[in-house]
């Protein structure tokens, strides 16, 4: 890529993904990365992962702070309901709803984070007992049946949980008006129970409602299934828990800088406990299918570069959540404070490292750039 003077101000704010400085001050590497060259449109993915997803609130944090404004936003679970939450707020309002929504969503028992590793894991591993046992007000709460529903003279249930509380914070917290307006494009994956076949509500298509969003959230067997349209539909958490696939459905039209934010890693140190082993089996299972659909798009990129040299090019950073040492196999569900504060930060801390490394990217690095952190 060859740089070139900064977009005029129409190309830097609003729908093409980027807002200019205010004051003419420079906020952040990544939004000198975004301006420089061709004119560049941003999209933001995020993953699935229950109360992992504070580390998203962290991610959008920094992009906020640097002044980088995605233009288009798909998520999955509650990366859909981060998007949400997003797409369906003004600008200064969306870091104020983000913190509101983990505010509320944390577990406030009294029990501090203890120093040492072992204490700390017993007492995450006590709150996601918690969260279990009583569920969190606002997202779900127990169903009856449920877990009942095993024994031979109780009637059949579906799922263990009853996530539509979720509904009412989406209501209160989303301004379904605004993320439907258009400014910001929003995509919510979801998969057909009846079929396996994934299916995306986009606001480029249809009205997206709170509904969509609940079905993205349906986790089989902890939540139920929900009805849209004449379709069941449940979470797309199994099958693909970092939805790039929108954003490749056709060629984007111009370079592209996508950042895709994964709540769990490929990556972790040999586990030494069954818990660990259970963690390890959990994380392998959800980030399996972003590999996969990475892989296809550098191999698919690589055709490209052969065929039209230059044409618009992708450049996708992959921002990871690497849960410490304290974290269990039951930390989708440990919604303790000093749990829900280090993945927040983790987000901060890792979404400002990727940006530093696209900053200093050298130009002409062909069609197809992957990053990850």
């Amino acid at each position: 890529m060859v740089t070139q003077e900064r977009p005029s101000a129409r190309d830097a704010t609003g729908r093409h993904g980027t807002t200019a400085p205010e004051n003419g001050v420079d906020k952040g590497s990544l939004l000198r990365m975004v301006e420089r060259s061709r004119p560049r449109d941003v999209a933001l993915v995020l993953s699935g992962g229950n109360a992992l997803g504070a580390y998203h609130a962290g991610v959008f944090e920094v992009l906020h702070t640097q002044g980088i404004r995605p233009s288009w936003l798909v998520g999955a679970s509650m990366g859909a309901i981060t998007a949400a939450l997003i797409a369906g707020n003004a600008p200064d309002d969306r870091i104020p709803r983000l913190r509101q929504f983990w505010e509320e969503a944390t577990q406030q028992t009294g029990i501090g984070a203890p120093a040492p590793l072992k204490p700390r894991q017993y007492s995450n591993a006590l709150h996601a007992l918690l969260t279990l046992t009583w569920g969190r007000p606002g997202i779900f709460r127990h169903r009856l049946p449920g877990l009942w529903s095993a024994l031979p003279w109780i009637p059949n249930d579906v799922a263990l949980f009853d996530h539509t509380p979720l509904l009412d914070t989406l209501r209160r917290l989303v301004d379904f008006e605004r993320l439907n307006g258009g400014e910001t494009r929003f995509t919510v994956a979801t998969v057909d129970v009846a079929t396996g076949e994934e299916v995306f509500f986009d606001t480029q298509r249809q009205r997206v409602r709170p509904e969509h969003i609940l079905a993205s959230a349906a986790i089989l067997p902890a939540f139920a299934p929900v009805e849209v349209e004449g379709r069941l539909l449940c979470d797309s958490g199994y099958t693909n828990n970092l939805p790039l696939d929108p954003l490749f459905e056709r060629e984007p039209e111009r370079d592209l800088l996508c950042i895709a934010a994964d709540l769990f890693s490929l990556r972790a140190p040999r586990p030494a406990s069954l818990d660990a082993v259970l963690e390890r089996a959990n994380d392998l299972i959800f980030a399996s299918a972003g590999r996969r659909a990475i892989a296809g798009l550098a191999r698919e990129y690589a055709l490209r570069e052969r065929l039209d040299p230059a044409g618009p090019a992708v450049t996708l950073l992959h921002v990871i959540y690497k849960a410490g040492a304290d974290q269990l196999a039951a930390k989708s569900f440990d919604f303790s404070p000093s749990s829900i504060r280090d993945r927040w930060e983790a987000g901060r801390r890792d979404m400002t490292l990727g940006a530093e490394r696209l900053g200093s990217l050298p130009p002409a690095q062909g069609r197809f750039v992957y990053e990850s952190v």
